[in-house]
């Protein structure tokens, strides 16, 4: 195991790894048997409250020295993690799981959704409100990072999260698994509580403003919308997701 003051020249470089901050991502991140890490930055106060895994390399320095590491004003709480990004969820194995055991919990899409704070907090929510998977095209989406997965607060070390090349086939492929492929649309006629009613669902949501495009619209079931009154347009995504993800756990209760 590495123990070495942290190099004042590296802390300004720039690397090719993600590095997540705050204390429950970099918990969590340890915690994942899934996960390789690259190197691991501590203060002397923090390096106190770890049981280090064997072989991780630990560098130390000051609080000054773990920010040059992280975007500005970043709150790393003297943790910072380098590591490899996760190996993403495959959606048939997502699917056939799913089938052979009866799952009822919904998959959650979203369509063009790029900001990471937006991203992890849909995360987080998804992980609390037991959501089976998440699925975002490739490209028009965020990479892991340190501001994704403080927002996650530990659920991007749970949640599966499937990226896929082309999200109208993906959309596809999930109806044709038996989903009730509903799109989040505040001009919709049907509220998404009957729309949900004995489906087993997948929640679509687009990017703020824009919404969804027009391919991924066609490749829903329905389109619903959440039981807002007319005093406010729209949600912020992140909280659209958790209260479409809260009422599909209503469903069971």
């Amino acid at each position: 195991m590495g123990r070495r003051p942290l190099p004042k020249n590296h802390a300004g470089q720039k690397s090719p790894y993600p590095r997540l901050y705050g204390r429950h991502a970099v918990f969590a991140a340890l915690d994942n048997p899934a996960r390789v890490f690259r190197k691991l930055h501590l203060t002397p106060a923090t390096a106190k409250t770890l049981d280090l895994p064997k072989g991780i390399n630990v560098q130390y320095g000051d609080d000054h020295d773990l920010g040059r590491l992280v975007p500005a004003d970043a709150p790393h709480q003297g943790y910072v993690l380098e590591v490899e990004p996760l190996e993403p969820a495959w959606l048939g194995d997502i699917l056939a799981e799913g089938e052979a055991d009866g799952d009822n919990r919904p998959i959650l899409v979203l369509d063009q959704v790029t900001d990471p704070h937006n991203v992890g907090a849909i995360i987080r929510s998804a992980v609390a409100f037991n959501a089976r998977a998440l699925v975002t095209q490739d490209r028009h989406s965020p990479g892991e990072s340190g501001a994704l997965a403080r927002a996650a607060s530990g659920g991007l070390e749970v949640l599966p999260w499937c990226r896929v090349v082309n999200l109208a086939r993906a959309l596809a492929e999930i109806g044709e698994a038996g989903f009730w492929r509903i799109g989040l649309d505040g001009e919709a006629t049907t509220d998404l509580e009957t729309a949900m009613s004995g489906t087993r669902p997948c929640l679509i949501l687009g990017a703020e403003g824009e919404g969804m495009r027009p391919l991924t619209r066609e490749n829903c079931d329905q389109l619903a919308k959440l039981p807002m009154s007319g005093a406010m347009e729209s949600l912020n995504v992140s909280n659209a997701a958790a209260i479409a993800l809260y009422a599909a756990v209503r469903r069971g209760l």
